[in-house]
This record gives structure tokens, sequence and C-alpha cells, in this order.
């Protein structure tokens, strides 16, 4: 019985916690300014810097010309010889560039590359925000090793709460059931504290950036 009353007088305290609202004792903090520390970096160059930290590999381009010669130049000095694609404005732009690639859904898991769009870029964790919403749909960015995104200099916003605010307004009520932030290739350090590329998805990543806002 002593056990059971001191589990009781536990819980008791835990809901009259709940019921009775603490006064805050810091009457002063200010929860409307950024506690991030800006660098001074556009967000063009502040995306590239943290991107590139956590092994992504970036390749600007600065039109649709120069992008088209990239994807080919990259395509054959790696070997990107199964290619999948499902988004139907990329494969004009592979078919452009003369790169061959797969649409058959049913070829994906046997793609050994996958090229998407994106939904945001976020410049202050340099990751990438996709959704089930995009033509590439769930699969296409966790099944083949290498990952490429495709992605323009207007679709970088400053953090990920700005990344949320785009997405809610683009889908409003038909809001996607599947929103994930991709942080630089998968990896994982569970066993041994021994890291491990590609344990849960592509073990390379590579964001090709359009620059649609350069006037020049």
């Amino acid at each position: 019985m002593e056990e059971y009353s001191s589990r009781e007088k536990v819980l008791k305290n835990v809901r009259n916690a709940g019921i009775n609202e603490a006064e805050c004792p810091f009457t002063d903090i200010d929860f409307s300014s950024n506690v991030f520390k800006e660098s001074g970096d556009t967000t063009e160059v502040a995306f590239a810097k943290a991107f590139v930290a956590i092994a992504g590999k970036f390749v600007y381009c600065a039109d649709k010309e120069e992008f088209l010669q990239s994807i080919n130049v990259f395509a054959k000095e790696y070997k990107w010889d199964h290619l999948h694609c499902q988004e139907p404005q990329i494969k004009q732009l592979l078919t452009e560039a003369e790169v061959p690639f797969s649409e058959d859904p049913k070829s994906l898991i046997e793609a050994v590359q996958g090229i998407t769009f994106c939904e945001c870029l976020i410049a202050r964790l340099g990751s990438i925000m996709v959704s089930s919403a995009q033509a590439s749909g769930r699969r296409l960015i966790v099944y083949p090793d290498v990952h490429i995104v495709v992605a323009y200099a207007s679709q970088i916003v400053p953090d990920l709460a700005e990344a949320l605010n785009v997405v809610a307004e683009r889908y409003k009520n038909n809001f996607p059931s599947l929103v994930s932030v991709i942080s630089g290739p998968s990896r994982t350090a569970d066993i041994e504290k021994t890291l491990v590329m590609g344990a849960h998805g592509p073990r390379e990543l590579y964001l090709f950036l359009i620059d649609d806002m350069n006037t020049e």
C-alpha cells in the first residue's frame, strides 16, 4: 500500500501542475528576435557554404544553358548510366542535354541515380526540403545511391520556419502527407561509432543550382 500511495502522490502533483499554471519568473525574454547571428553572406552563399560543410556536392549554374552543359559533363564523368527521373520538366532538360534516363516506375528499384526537384533550399542549414507532392514522390529520394537535385536560386529561404511557410502557402488545404528535410548524404554512426555513408538512403547528394535571379 505504501508504494501505491507514493505513486498516487506523484500523479496528484502532476495533475495539479497541469491544472495550476505557474507564473514565468523571466518576464523580459524577447521571443521575437532571431537567436542566430547573421553571417553577412547572401542567402545563396550561406546555403552553398552550409551545404558543402555537410558533404553535399554543389554545382552552380549561371543559367539553363550552363546547367545543360554541366549535367552532361557530370553524367559522363561519373557514369550516371542508371539515372531515373519522374519530373516532366527535368525530363525535358535531360533530353535537351542528351543525358539518357529511365522514367518507367517499374525500374525505380533498380535505379542507381535519381534526379528530382525540391520544395525549398534552407540557407542556414544547407538543407533541402522535399515533399510527397512532387512528381518524384516519396521513393526517388530514398532508393538510389546517388540523389541529384535541381533547384533555382529563387527557392532559397533563410530558415526552416520560412521553408514550412512556403510549403504551407503553396499547398494550402492540401498539405503533403510527407515533408522531409535532407541534410547531406545519408549517414549513421550508431554501430560502434563508425561512420557509415548511405545507411538509410543515398550515399551521395548533388545539387545543381540554376541562377534564375541573375538580371545582368
